[in-house]
């Protein structure tokens, strides 16, 4: 009994199957197919990316580990041109070596936080009381001078636990998928008016968050200037174990290091605010050591690419990528090892299944994602642009990127990020793998990720619809963005699906078509 993947595969042989001018190959989708599904390596590219060299940071150490595996890997596959390749000056890398928060009165309890990056550690084992600071503004905070030496301080904020009815993991139902195939372009006027309520939504949320902005930089600069331990905070999505931390502060090479910021899940720092709240006597130690990498201010991407063959289209080149930098809290499984797992298995799928690409498809492994699309951008500027910012010969040949980052989840689709010339070249692209569930194209944007950095200079750059999984209530950027909450079966399907795109690419009569300005 033929299996499915054969049956199939023998439709797409009897179909002609073409776009503008071009048939796509189903005895290569078929290869694809069974390699991408049936001899993976993805898992274990995963499982080098996270466990082995922990959380990547960029330019931390856990960063330069995993670069140097990439590249090597990479290398060790018949890729060409591996390298490790600097952007421009990102600044200080930031490593944490130590963690250890309790509460020792009125009773013993150890406490599970993580600092936030580029903050200072306590120079050994410190213990102190427990202050609470209420910091709704500026003068509020400096009624507080004084008082912080020996402190650890906790601010006096109101943190609901709610109980989760609803499934921490989704995927994308039918009438999902459908709304994203039905949308459309928005209209002048009507696209005006939504942009300017939604502009003054955001003004008056940014308004409110710059003025808490200053009342905690105030704090934290008061606090060092007094020798305080460090503070405590949290959010409304610390809750059951997941704790979500980022960034603590400035990392450029003249920037001082930043006041110690541990996250705290919100049970622990509620119960810490009642207890001081009551009038009860609260004692804690922190043990907190962090590093700082200073030798080396150079931001760096993985670069390595498979050479077109074909004499006229070899030095035009097809992208894929996804950002390998990550937060401190987990070791970035689903934001981002899964982009990057999955464009390395890209690569080594299209090596192996022997292919011989007309145009060069190159694979970027982005730093710096995490702190604005530094890497990608800076890739670009370096690249497509010339000293004057103008798009040089190599933004002329440039066919087309492909990006990954939105956690775990399968392939649904694509966003056409306004290029409506790219719709029917993508449904077509998308057929043989509607059965695995890649159907959808819209002419929508999605914002975040670095195929901004691509088509903010007017190159056709993509980010492909994923189910969300988990990914926005449990795993982006917390401490349980881990190796167990990657879905194997989902990242096989987005590197066949990512394969035949990359591949389709290197193969068509013509660059992907661009956007009209």
């Amino acid at each position: 009994m033929k299996s499915v993947l054969s049956i199939i595969g023998s439709l797409f042989l009897l179909m002609p199957f073409t776009t503008s001018a071009q048939e796509v190959d189903a005895t290569i989708m078929q290869k694809i197919r069974e390699e991408g599904l049936q001899k993976s390596k993805v898992m274990e590219i995963a499982f080098n990316l996270t466990d082995k060299n922990g959380n990547r940071l960029t330019n931390s150490e856990g960063y330069a580990r995993a670069a140097n595996y990439a590249k090597e890997t990479l290398a060790g596959w018949g890729l060409q041109n591996a390298r490790v390749e600097p952007w421009g000056e990102f600044g200080k890398g930031w490593d944490l070596q130590k963690m250890y928060l309790a509460m020792t009165a009125p009773y013993y309890k150890p406490l599970l936080a993580w600092p936030k990056t580029w903050t200072e550690g306590t120079k050994g084992l410190k213990k102190g009381g427990l202050i609470v600071v209420d910091a709704k503004d500026s003068a509020t905070v400096m009624g507080y001078a004084g008082q912080l030496k020996g402190k650890l301080i906790i601010i006096d904020q109101t943190n609901a636990y709610k109980q989760s009815f609803k499934a921490d993991a989704i995927r994308f139902t039918e009438e999902d998928l459908a709304k994203m195939a039905a949308a459309t372009m928005p209209a002048g006027a009507r696209g005006g008016q939504a942009m300017d309520t939604a502009q003054q939504r955001r003004m008056r949320e940014a308004m409110a968050r710059n003025g808490n902005m200053r009342a905690m930089t105030i704090l934290k600069n008061l606090a060092k200037e007094e020798g305080a331990i460090g503070m405590v905070t949290s959010g409304v999505r610390n809750h059951d174990g997941t704790i979500f931390s980022q960034g603590g502060g400035a990392y450029k090479a003249a920037d001082a290091a930043n006041f110690l910021d541990m996250a705290l899940g919100i049970e622990d720092y509620n119960m810490l605010l009642r207890l001081v709240k009551s009038g009860t006597e609260v004692s804690m130690e922190a043990d907190v050591k962090t590093k700082f990498q200073e030798k080396d201010m150079q931001g760096y991407n993985v670069i390595a690419e498979i050479p077109g063959t074909d004499p006229v289209l070899k030095d035009e080149v097809v992208m894929i990528g996804a950002h390998l930098d990550s937060w401190q809290a987990g070791n970035g499984a689903t934001d981002n090892a899964a982009g990057s797992s999955v464009m390395m298995e890209v690569m080594r799928i299209i090596k192996t299944i022997g292919v011989q690409p007309k145009r060069t498809i190159r694979i970027g492994l982005w730093s710096g994602e995490e702190q604005g699309l530094l890497g990608s951008r800076g890739y670009v500027k370096n690249t497509f642009l010339d000293a004057n910012g103008k798009p040089n010969e190599a933004h002329q040949k440039f066919a087309g990127y492909f990006n990954i980052d939105n956690g775990t989840g399968k392939v649904r689709g694509i966003y056409l990020q306004g290029n409506d010339a790219c719709k029917p070249i993508f449904t077509k692209w998308l057929a043989p793998f509607n059965d695995l569930g890649a159907t959808t194209v819209t002419i929508s944007n999605t914002g975040g990720t670095d195929h901004l950095a691509f088509d903010a200079i007017g190159l056709p750059g993509f980010q492909f619809i994923q189910d969300p999984i988990e990914y926005d209530t449990r795993t982006h950027h917390s401490n349980m963005d881990v190796y167990e909450h990657l879905s194997e079966d989902d990242l096989k399907q987005i590197a066949t699906v990512v394969a035949a795109f990359a591949y389709n690419t290197a193969q068509a009569d013509a660059k992907l078509p661009r956007k009209e300005k």
